[in-house]
């Protein structure tokens, strides 16, 4: 099954972590997932995934205003409806709107008619309650939350969609 992480990533930080949630969703069997920066898309791989894992860095306690472009430009020609969705953010504070990033990139995936999942508090810790969210002093302390993102996505994508 097909899996894809898509990115908007200036510095890095977003990039390394879609990496890490790629990592962990091809630690799962029968998942096969690749990341993408929006600029460089393979659209035939993204048409095909059953699962769409969107990140952005946070500007200003929201998106990157190329995520909000794309989201509203181009997501509609890859025929989102019905597939999983779930997002992830970079931030450089705790409280710099990570978590309203994520939010506003899932509430474009449920207009797009998307599933919408992150695994709650359903999996235990980490606890990842609309997705996770690194802060860019200290990426290397989140990636482990990020690889558990990616395996409970996978997880979910493979229990809806089978192999």
């Amino acid at each position: 099954m097909k899996l894809s992480v898509l990115y908007f990533s200036r510095s890095g930080h977003t990039r390394d972590m879609a990496e890490e949630i790629v990592s962990g969703m091809n630690s799962v069997e029968g998942a096969q997932a690749r990341a993408f920066s929006l600029d460089s898309i393979d659209e035939d791989f993204l048409r095909e995934s059953s699962c769409v894992v969107l990140g952005t860095p946070s500007y200003l306690a929201c998106m990157a205003g190329q995520v909000k472009t794309w989201l509203d430009t181009e997501s509609g020609k890859y025929g989102l409806a019905g597939k999983l969705g779930g997002a992830f953010a970079t931030a450089d504070y705790v409280h710099g709107g990570g978590d309203m990033a994520v939010q506003g990139i899932l509430t474009h995936f449920m207009v797009r008619g998307m599933l919408v999942y992150s695994g709650g508090g359903s999996w235990g810790k980490p606890y990842i309650h609309l997705g996770p969210v690194a802060i860019s002093d200290d990426l290397a302390k989140y990636a482990p939350t990020f690889r558990a993102y990616g395996t409970r996505m996978a997880s979910k994508a493979l229990e809806l969609f089978g192999a």
